[in-house]
């Protein structure tokens, strides 16, 4: 079964407080982005790439990709107004007779997703058409009662809930499907794009170092968990 994988980077960087987006930022030596496509290539180099990143970053893209000489084939699509946009754009370079291909829709900034993640995702969605990778809650959680304070608020079961990573895993039909929606606000991932046309996702363990890169914080976990 063709697989698929769109990793979207559109990312502006501005949590990072600095000029270069947060996907191209080296770490040990390579962008993070590289370092993201590297670990799909290394768990099947059959796996289709398509990243799309903002039209303005793309040129400055081709250049890193010749500086360090990164020969891992992919296509290239644009990024949109909002993360939905961007997935769609790329969900266009998967061609529409394929529907029962998979697509994984994966953020460019999480280069450390393990291969055994990536391949209990798409096997999931081969089963069960949508899947999903998460891991436990290892905080205490409290909900806020009310928007307007934080001061009224209550424990809640962290039992009952997960964090959710990606890759973001589904059939190919299923994901075009979804993504011929009105995009609503509330679709700030790939599986409430999914669910809100009735399909439910299965969930499977996801690795604790699949992080996403966001702040100079995370860029330090980066560079230690690449050190070990």
């Amino acid at each position: 079964m063709k697989k698929y994988a769109i990793v979207v980077a559109g990312g502006k960087g501005l949590r990072m407080g600095g000029e270069i987006p947060k996907q191209f930022i080296p770490v040990q030596g390579r962008p993070v982005l590289m370092r993201t496509l590297d670990a799909f290539h290394a768990y099947d180099e059959s796996v289709e790439l398509i990243v799309v990143l903002p039209v303005a970053q793309q040129d400055y893209w081709k250049e890193l990709c010749r500086e360090y000489d990164f020969r891992i084939p992919y296509r290239l699509a644009d990024g949109g107004e909002t993360r939905f946009h961007s997935v769609a754009n790329g969900l266009a370079e998967v061609p529409d007779g394929e529907t029962d291909a998979l697509v994984a829709v994966h953020d460019g900034v999480r280069p450390f997703v393990s291969r055994e993640v990536i391949a209990a995702c798409y096997e999931s969605a081969f089963r069960e058409r949508a899947a999903i990778p998460v891991v436990e809650v290892v905080e205490t959680l409290r909900r806020l009662k009310s928007n307007e304070t934080e001061g009224d608020s209550v424990t809640v079961d962290r039992a009952q809930y997960r964090l959710v990573q990606t890759p973001q895993t589904f059939r190919a039909d299923v994901l075009k499907a979804a993504y011929r929606q009105e995009y609503r606000p509330f679709f700030t991932d790939d599986a409430s794009v999914v669910e809100a046309m009735g399909v439910p996702v299965s969930l499977v363990p996801g690795n604790r170092e699949n992080i996403k890169i966001t702040t100079p914080f995370d860029l330090k976990i980066a560079e230690a968990l690449l050190s070990d």
